[in-house]
């Protein structure tokens, strides 16, 4: 079942969901989302010597991508055609065990070409940290994005019952807590 305007609202002032920054219900929910702003750091891909991606040789992700910060608020970053880059969200946000969070585009940027995200849309229950977004410009002019400005909608779902191995509990949650946006780790899946 996913959570109405009313119940978004009351789960977030009764504290279990937390959001951080608190957020401006007038300006940022929806009937069934909650909008969520731009951050200020970006990752972008640094050119390479290696050919292709290989997940399963020795590659330093993370070294082949390099951090970009805008100003917080009002910071631009030009997300150039066919571009690709990872984002963060300003909030950060925690999840109980008995919710999970799905991230939608926002209509008026994927009507410029701009994808928030690639496939990295849900949010387990137990989730903790800040979203990081895939964004990609599919359209043929560069699109200036602005730190602070609405990015994305985050929706709830309620789960039929708590999860037993909520995220972080497991052994697979490599990004909790994430403040910003990390390189993949699948890596560690393949070699593991």
């Amino acid at each position: 079942m996913v959570l109405s305007d009313k119940d978004i609202k009351k789960y977030i002032q009764e504290g279990k969901i937390n959001i951080s920054p608190a957020p401006d219900f007038e300006k940022q929910l929806g009937s069934c989302s909650l909008d969520l702003h731009l951050g200020e750091i970006f990752k972008i891909f640094k050119s390479s010597q290696y050919p292709y991606l290989d997940l399963k040789q020795n590659v330093n992700f993370e070294g082949l991508m390099e951090e970009v910060r805008v100003d917080k608020e009002g910071g631009a970053f030009v997300l150039q055609p066919k571009g690709f880059v990872l984002a963060v969200t300003k909030e950060s946000f925690e999840l109980p065990d008995d919710i999970m969070g799905r991230l939608d585009g926002r209509s008026s940027l994927g009507r410029l070409g701009v994808v928030v995200h690639s496939t990295a849309a849900r949010f387990d229950p137990g989730w903790k940290g800040k979203a990081v977004m895939e964004l990609g410009n599919l359209g043929i002019m560069p699109v200036v994005l602005y730190s602070g400005m609405r990015i994305c909608a985050l929706t709830f779902e309620m789960l039929s019952s708590p999860s037993e191995v909520p995220y972080g509990k497991g052994k697979d949650s490599k990004y909790l807590s994430q403040e910003g946006p990390q390189a993949t780790k699948v890596d560690e899946e393949l070699r593991g």
